[in-house]
């Protein structure tokens, strides 16, 4: 069941039998159904989760009732509301699966626990905190300078494996879009090629 998280991790550290034996004793596994939430708007969340197969989403949701989507964690993705897992403040994600998936989660205590006992972890965290922070700013930066349409080829780019997984709208609401205009950039960017 920690085939795909341990090879995630030996990608970026290096591990002895040892040390994954720990970091192992401190993961749980979850299995979760297609629409079951592993956090709603206002939880703490108490978890980081890694995708081992399936696929989830994080969204919030407007004044208005309308979804913002803010992420997709495929396999081999990790997905959490890093403000709150981080702060213990209520979160402002929610977290749902979008198909039945298998999980690799860690909580809070555990993950501060192994902070302390293996200094790789440690540095496997900083990296992911890092990425998340760059994954983050490219993200931002994406939404104020570039174009829909290169934002849509960024979004394939990044989630090439999961494109045709995910129903249009949630694709056009993760871009800031109508699903109208969406299939109008799609029809466009096929035709040129």
């Amino acid at each position: 069941m920690y085939d795909i998280y341990f090879a995630n991790f030996r990608k970026r550290v290096p591990l002895t039998y040892e040390e994954e034996a720990l970091i192992k004793s401190y993961l749980s596994v979850k299995k979760v159904r297609k629409r079951q939430f592993l956090l709603q708007e206002y939880d703490v969340c108490r978890s980081v989760i890694f995708v081992e197969h399936g696929l989830l989403r994080s969204f919030s949701v407007d004044a208005n009732g309308s979804e913002h989507i803010a992420q997709f964690a495929a396999e081999g993705w990790y997905i959490s509301d890093l403000f709150s897992f981080l702060t213990e403040e209520p979160a402002t994600f929610n977290i749902e699966a979008l198909e039945n998936s298998e999980l690799v989660t860690i909580s809070k205590l555990a993950h501060e626990e192994l902070l302390e006992k293996c200094p790789k972890y440690e540095i496997f965290s900083r990296i992911l905190l890092t990425d998340a922070y760059v994954a983050l700013q490219q993200r931002m930066n994406a939404n104020i300078s570039k174009s829909l349409d290169e934002r849509y080829a960024t979004f394939v780019a990044n989630y090439p494996d999961i494109t045709q997984r995910i129903p249009q709208h949630m694709i056009a609401s993760y871009m800031g879009t109508t699903p109208e205009t969406l299939s109008r950039i799609r029809r466009r960017m096929a035709s040129e090629k």
